[in-house]
Formats: structure tokens, C-alpha cells, sequence
């Protein structure tokens, strides 16, 4: 499986089987963090045999069982630090659903392990996403048409649809995709989070989806954004 062809294939999944995750997985998943670290600046950190996060009121409420690993979502306080960890997350996230994983990203019906994952002085856990085997392949959510989350003066180009379609693809807290990308006159683009929990988060995770769909090489952020 592509990355790309797991944006249609990832669901949310909350129930997962009581099944290790392979070392060869678990060093593919380690990998792919260390790279997103040394690009983001972030602490990313998979926690792996831990099934206390999971076991509390809050998780149960939410319906999570069986969560023995998952992604922590670390990196230095700051402004851009949601949106960094929604970017490169759902980059950790995608890799997992090409290995045969499946994964649920968690804003608050967890609990904070804090002996699980290090937060270095300065940084801050934004959120966490389950990981393993699921019970099921989770199903589709509900989606937007393209003309409510997107701008563009005249003719769409193929590539910005396609961009769209991706971003459309992404999960988004209570699947609220309040987001809007616009092609702006200058061929660049700008996307902009709605207000809702954790938008900035889910903005990080639609931009990655747009820029596999539309391909790197067919267009810049507006500002001079790099992601």
C-alpha cells in the first residue's frame, strides 16, 4: 500500500485485538519518527506496551479498548506547535496504515502516562494517536463537498482539486473539517483552520494530506509557509 492510497484506506479505529506489533513494524515506525524529529524539531515518541492511558473512565467512555501502544505527540511550546504535531503525526500515522496498523487520534480521552514518554522543559504533549491491530478497519466519515472547504477564482486546476480531495480524506476532531484552502491569484495557497477544538492540529493534518494529493512539486504555500 502507498501513502497515498492509505489516506482512503485510514479510518478511525478505537477497538483494537490484544496482538504484539511485529519488531520490523515497530523499527519502520521508529524510523519514520526519527525522521519526522530531525525535520520538525519535534520529540515524537512511540509508546509501546502500555495499556494505562487506555484504561480509565475518560477512554472507556470514548469507546477505546484494547490500546496498549500509540504515537505521543511532543515538541516545544509554541505557536506552530499544533499544527506541526497534526503535520507530521498523520505522516507517522499513514506509514503505520501502509504496514498493516490502523490508528485513532485522541485529543483528551486518555490519561497522561507520565513515566510512558519524556517531555523535555520547554515542550508540551499536544495529543496522542492509538495504535495496533483493529478489530475492524473503521468506516469512512462523512465528508464535505470540495466547494465548501475551497477558494479559487476561475477554472480549478487538476492538481489543486486533487489537493482537496486528499484534504477532505483527513481526519479531523468530532469530523468537523472546519478548514478552507484558497488558490490564491498567484498560483500559491493558503489554508486556514475554522474555529473548533483542536483546528490547528487538524489544519497540520489536512496540509499533509493536501500536499500528497496535489504533489509537492505543483505548487507552494502562500507566505512562504514550508508546510
Amino acid at each position: 500500500m502507498t501513502i497515498c492510497e492509505a489516506m482512503s484506506a485510514r479510518h478511525s479505529v478505537r477497538q483494537y485485538e490484544d496482538k504484539p506489533i511485529e519488531a520490523e513494524k515497530i523499527a519502520a515506525l521508529e524510523a519514520e519518527i526519527a525522521a519526522c524529529n530531525k525535520e520538525s524539531g519535534l520529540h515524537i515518541q512511540l509508546v509501546k506496551n502500555e495499556p494505562k492511558a487506555f484504561d480509565g473512565f475518560m477512554a472507556h467512555y470514548g469507546k477505546f479498548s484494547g490500546v496498549k501502544n500509540y504515537i505521543a505527540l511532543i515538541g516545544p511550546k509554541g505557536a506552530g506547535l499544533d499544527e506541526l504535531c497534526g503535520y507530521y503525526g498523520e505522516r507517522v500515522a499513514l506509514l503505520a496504515q501502509t504496514v498493516g496498523l490502523n490508528t485513532c487520534w485522541v485529543a483528551m480521552t486518555y490519561s497522561k502516562i507520565k513515566s510512558a514518554f519524556t517531555v523535555a522543559p520547554g515542550e508540551k504533549l499536544t495529543v496522542v494517536i492509538a495504535l495496533g491491530y483493529g478489530k475492524t478497519q473503521g468506516t469512512a466519515h462523512k465528508s464535505k463537498a470540495i466547494s465548501d472547504v475551497t477558494k479559487a477564482e476561475g477554472t480549478m486546476p487538476d492538481w489543486f482539486r486533487k489537493g482537496a480531495e486528499a484534504a477532505l480524506l483527513a481526519p479531523t476532531a468530532m469530523n468537523q473539517q472546519k478548514f478552507t484552502l484558497t488558490l490564491e491569484p498567484n498560483g500559491r495557497v493558503s489554508a486556514k483552520a475554522g474555529t473548533a477544538f483542536y483546528s490547528k492540529v487538524d489544519l497540520g493534518i489536512v496540509k499533509y494530506h493536501f500536499t500528497l494529493g496535489a504533489g509537492a512539486e505543483n505548487f507552494a504555500w502562500a507566505n512562504g509557509e514550508k508546510k
